[in-house]
Order: structure tokens, then C-alpha cells, then sequence
């Protein structure tokens, strides 16, 4: 914890023990790391930055694009183009590397005391927008951090003058996040003062342009997400589900998305474009691609217009994915997919041009973070939970729509016309009664399935959070067979030989801070255990 609260923005003064001196020199020699007072404007667009991979002198890849990379794996989006990788085993983290600690670090370093100053100024100014954007991205920072870790430092968070720190409840973590939601809100809702759109568009060109309505949107999106997150409780509320909701992100107009400059500058690009050179290795798995190649048995022998727009076709010309930890095992020269990037399946070396990339692995792709689509099926999740299945049903083909809109509108770039989704497929598409099937045969599993669709590439830690919900296998009386229809955890010589058998439900803290400076809390929370990463978090708990 210590090197992600000890940066920048934060100072220790020198203290001159001749004092007759001190002014003098204090005008003539500026410390550098005093807490220099600077707009804030121009720290939005470096926090913004963080919420997928940032660039910095000072650390880089802290974000939810770094981790997810690794627990795309874990939640069988994609797979290493070789075998005998940890991370397609389940594995968690091991030794003295820092792999998924990039939102650890994204949370507490790259927007941790930039965020508390931008909040602190912001109200001292009058910039109430400024203020309650910065409220709106702590809650969902807190929210993330919580769903990757569990335990994690809140109380004592951000105090520059400690060298270690205790962890609180998961619990304590969820409540927090819903009372910075509500804050958030509130300041959102301000005028008067220094408020002013074009103002906060300056530090939010790269977000939603200064739109206070729709940063209102994000937050209670987050909201609904915290009550979406605990089904599995006696005392789940879908009603705040939907309350929340019918408030959040309901159209894609809405979606809060990153935008990147793309200027030839690391920071400026996706971070699963080439230019970054991130996601090389990656091959889409073999069941997210049979969820959209007509293969999954809860969709049986329907083909999904999607698939062209977010995974890969083979040589054949169909779409077909890896077996986890196997690479190239057991398929067909001709039917190994192409990588994301376009490039034949064995190589993992960036092209020159993105013009052969689609989706979000093109350099200057927009990256969703929270999109009406997901939206869409929380509420379908809750409604159904309720009993009401035609309400149900409506948000849950909304949510599929959305999906779709969002797709041929934003990312239809380089793909191939013949591929391309006309009004007609999507009507069509909507109307299969594989797809739409009547409100009384509707169960999580069609939703649950539907969601992960919606989400694949750009939402492994939501994907993550659903998945560990339903234990990963978790059946579906209703439908038969588990919630997510033939999806095979790693076993065997297959699962990490760490993990002790069982499958993986957390990230342990991020081993540059906490397993240098904090090991007797870390004790106590039993995060020295090798299998520490199969401990069941509390939101997933029954």
C-alpha cells in the first residue's frame, strides 16, 4: 500500500532546522514534491485514463484492461493461442509479480489521492459537476476493487502517514460504494457556483463531454450493480435492482465509454489495439465461440450475427475457439481462429495497421465500460426473480437489441460486408424463438448466456462477478442443465496444481505494496495461503 499512496500528490515538506534560513531558501527552491495546488480540470482526463490501462512515468497498465487480460481467462473469453498457461489454469498470482494488481493499483495509486484532491478542490471552487463526477468514479472504483480482492483497505485508505493498514468486510465495501453513489448524485444534481458543461468538458472530453446527466446515469447504473451482484442473499432486493436501473444508463447514447486520441502515443491508444501489444497470445475460447456459432446446446443450431464483429473466423471461414490450456490441441490447421488482430493463429506479433482488427482491438476503438445493454439484463435478472416474466422477457430482448445497435453503429469497421448485420438480420435474429423463447420458458440461463454475449471482450470483471455468482456451475431447474450451459472449468492436470482442486474466486492483494509492507494483516486474512485465490468472496456467498 505504501508506493500507491505515497505518489505524486501527496508531500512531505522539509523541515530546515536553521530557520532564519528556511524562507529564503524555500523561495528560492521550490519543492518539487510539495502538493502543488493545479487545475482541476487537467486531472479528469488522467483519472478517466485509468479506468482501462493508463500511461504514466510514475506506473503504466493500472486499469481493468491489464487484469483483464487474466481473468478473461478465467471466465473462458479467450485462451492462450499455447498451453501450460497459469492463468488458463485458474491459477492466481504467484511469487513476487504484480499480474492482476493493475486495478489494486489503478484504485488506490493512479486515481486514489488525484481523486481526493480533484473532490477537495472541486468543492473549495464551487465545481459541483467536478465534484460529483469524482464521487461517481470512486464508487465504481470501490466496487471493482471489492468484486477483485473481497477484504480490502477502505477505512484507512489514502493516509499518507501509515506504512501499513487494516482491510474491512466486503460488506462494509458495498455499503460505502452506495453512499459515494448517492453523494455523487446529489452534487450532480448542483447548479449555480462554477458549474459549467463546457468547463467540465474540458476535463471530460475523452468520457461523456461534460454531461452531468449522463455521469447521473453512470452512477446509478453502479447502484444497481451493487444490488444486482447480491442474488444469492436472503435479503437480495430486486426492487432496488429495478429502481436503479430505470434510473442508470438505458440507452446507448448513454454508455459510458473511454475515447482515445490514438496519436501514435501508448497512452492515447486502446489498450487492446496493436499498438499496444497486449492481447497477442489471445485466442477466443471454444465456448464463447460456441455461444455464437450455433454449437451451445441452450442455443442450439442458431448462428449469431455478432460473431463476426467480435471473434474471429479460421481459414474455413467459421468460428471456432480454443479448448483452455490446450492451444491448438484439437483443432484442425484449418480451423484455428485468427487472433484479434487478424493475424494467422500462431503468431503473436502486432501488425503494422489495425485495418485488419474489429471491435475493441482496433487502436482508436472506444472501450465501453458500462453500457445500457447490461443494464437491460440486471433488470432482467431481477424481474425474473420476481416472478414476472414478461417483464422479463422485454428487458431481456432489449438487452440483446441494444447489443446489436451498439455493435453496427460503433464497431462495424472492417467488417466483412457479406458479415454485416442489416435491419432484416436483426429482425429476424430477434424473432427466433431459439432466442425468444415465450416468457414462461424464460430462465436466468438465456439471460445469463445473452449477457456474457454482451459483454465479451470489454466486460470480464462484470462477466467475472456473474459467473462466481452462479459458483461457476450452478444448475438452472428451470431450463436444465447449468445456468451457463456447457461451460467446463479447468480440472485435473488442467487446474493450477496451486489452487488445491478448487476453482478461483478472488485476486489476492497486489504484491508490490501489501506483500512488502503488510503482512501481518495479510496473515490474518490468510492471503500468505498459495490457495488463497479460492476463497469465496462475501457477495457470492449464499
Amino acid at each position: 500500500m505504501k508506493k500507491n499512496i505515497l505518489f505524486y500528490l501527496a508531500s512531505f515538506v522539509l523541515i530546515f532546522s536553521f530557520s532564519s534560513c528556511e524562507k529564503k531558501i524555500d523561495s528560492a527552491f521550490a519543492n518539487p514534491n510539495a502538493s502543488v495546488r493545479v487545475p482541476i480540470e487537467t486531472i479528469l482526463p488522467g483519472v478517466i485514463g485509468n479506468f482501462i490501462g493508463s500511461s504514466a512515468a510514475a506506473g503504466s497498465a493500472y486499469g481493468t484492461g491489464n487484469d483483464g487480460l487474466y481473468i478473461g481467462r478465467y471466465v473462458q473469453y479467450w485462451g492462450s493461442n499455447g498451453g501450460g498457461n497459469q492463468y488458463d489454469q485458474m491459477g492466481g498470482a504467484t511469487g513476487a509479480s504484480d499480474i492482476l494488481g493493475s486495478v489494486w493499483a489503478m484504485h488506490y495509486f493512479g486515481m486514489g489521492e488525484n481523486l481526493n484532491k480533484m473532490i477537495k478542490w472541486g468543492i473549495e471552487e464551487e465545481k459541483w459537476d467536478y465534484v460529483g463526477v469524482g464521487y461517481a468514479i470512486r464508487a465504481w472504483s470501490w466496487l471493482t476493487l471489492t468484486n477483485m480482492h473481497g477484504e480490502v483497505i477502505l477505512t484507512e485508505a489514502f493516509r499518507p502517514e501509515q506504512l501499513v493498514f487494516k482491510y474491512n468486510t466486503q460488506q462494509d465495501v458495498y455499503d460505502s460504494v452506495r453512499s459515494i453513489a448517492r453523494l455523487a448524485v446529489s452534487y450532480l444534481e448542483k447548479t449555480g457556483g462554477n458549474v459549467s458543461q463546457s468547463n467540465l468538458a474540458k476535463g471530460d472530453a475523452y468520457f461523456y463531454n461534460g454531461d452531468v446527466n449522463k455521469w447521473k446515469k453512470f452512477a446509478y447504473s453502479v447502484m444497481a450493480r451493487s444490488f444486482n451482484h447480491l442474488s444469492n442473499k436472503t435479503d437480495y432486493k430486486a426492487d432496488s435492482v429495478l429502481k436503479y436501473a430505470a434510473l442508470a444508463i438505458n440507452a446507448n447514447t448513454d454508455n459510458a465509454t473511454v475515447k482515445f486520441a490514438n496519436t501514435g502515443i501508448t497512452g492515447t491508444s486502446n489498450f487492446y489495439g496493436p499498438f499496444r501489444a497486449n492481447v497477442g497470445a489471445l485466442r477466443q475460447s471454444q465456448f464463447a465461440a460456441n455461444l455464437m456459432n450455433g454449437l451451445n446446446s441452450r442455443f442450439s443450431g442458431l448462428p449469431d450475427p455478432r460473431s463476426f464483429y467480435m471473434l474471429r473466423e479460421n481459414t474455413n471461414g467459421t468460428i471456432r475457439g480454443v479448448l483452455m490450456n490446450k492451444g491448438a490441441t484439437g483443432l484442425v490447421t484449418a480451423d484455428q481462429p485468427q487472433g484479434f488482430w487478424g493475424q494467422v493463429f500462431s503468431s503473436a506479433t502486432s501488425p503494422t495497421s489495425d485495418a485488419a482488427c474489429r471491435y475493441i482491438f482496433k487502436n482508436g476503438a472506444p472501450f465501453p465500460v458500462l453500457t445500457a445493454s447490461e443494464v437491460k439484463f440486471m433488470m432482467a435478472e431481477a424481474y425474473l426473480r420476481k416472478g414476472d416474466a414478461a417483464s422479463a422477457r422485454t428487458a431481456y430482448l432489449a438487452g440483446v437489441s441494444l447489443n446489436i445497435d451498439m455493435l453496427t453503429d460503433v464497431y462495424n469497421a472492417d467488417v466483412p460486408v457479406p458479415r454485416q448485420i442489416t435491419p432484416a438480420i436483426k429482425t429476424a435474429f430477434l424473432a427466433n424463438p431459439t432466442l425468444a423463447v415465450p416468457a414462461a420458458s424464460l430462465s436466468l440461463s438465456h439471460i445469463m448466456l445473452q449477457k456474457y454475449i454482451a459483454l465479451y471482450g470489454f466486460g470480464p470483471l462484470e462477466t467475472w462477478v456473474d459467473m462466481r455468482r452462479f459458483h461457476y456451475t450452478d444448475a438452472d431447474e428451470k431450463a436444465g442443465g447449468q445456468v451457463y450451459a456447457d461451460f467446463v472449468p479447468p480440472s485435473g492436470i488442467d487446474l493450477f496444481i496451486n489452487n488445491s482442486n478448487k476453482l478461483t474466486y478472488r485476486a489476492r492483494p497486489r504484491f508490490n505494496s501489501e506483500y512488502l509492507y503488510n503482512v501481518a494483516e495479510l496473515t490474518r486474512l490468510g492471503a500468505l495461503a498459495l490457495d488463497y485465490n479460492t476463497k469465496e468472496q462475501w457477495f457470492s456467498q449464499k
